[in-house]
């Protein structure tokens, strides 16, 4: 399942701060603010999607996310590898390494990032 880029947005917040009441979704977000009801509708839809719940606490809900941030965007990379680079993480990096602007610097640590997880395995 997945989330619009909406519905990403206010997972991200929610992600931040682990629990939240509407309101403090709401003053989280940048100016111009959206609505409330459209706040409401976003969190209903990912509560129908399986990404949030709440408890009540008195009248009001406390938001919390069911999902973890990481194994969220894992499975969206894995699907990005999957259906756009032939299943190859190889081709992926490769990719990834070539189009985007990585100093030397940014490009060294990433291969010390690569070089930990050999020695882990």
């Amino acid at each position: 399942m997945q989330l619009s880029k909406a519905e990403e947005e206010l997972m991200n917040i929610l992600w931040k701060q682990k629990k939240a009441f509407m309101k403090d979704l709401l003053e989280a977000y940048p100016e111009p603010k959206p609505a409330t009801t459209t706040i409401a509708t976003l969190l209903k839809r990912m509560q129908d999607k399986g990404f949030v719940a709440y408890n009540l606490e008195g009248r009001s809900r406390k938001y919390h996310p069911l999902v973890k941030k990481k194994d969220y965007f894992s499975k969206h990379v894995n699907g990005l590898i999957r259906n756009f680079f032939n299943d190859s993480p190889g081709q992926f990096a490769s990719f990834f390494t070539e189009t985007t602007d990585l100093s030397k610097e940014e490009l060294e640590d990433l291969r010390k990032l690569i070089d930990n997880e050999i020695k882990k395995r």
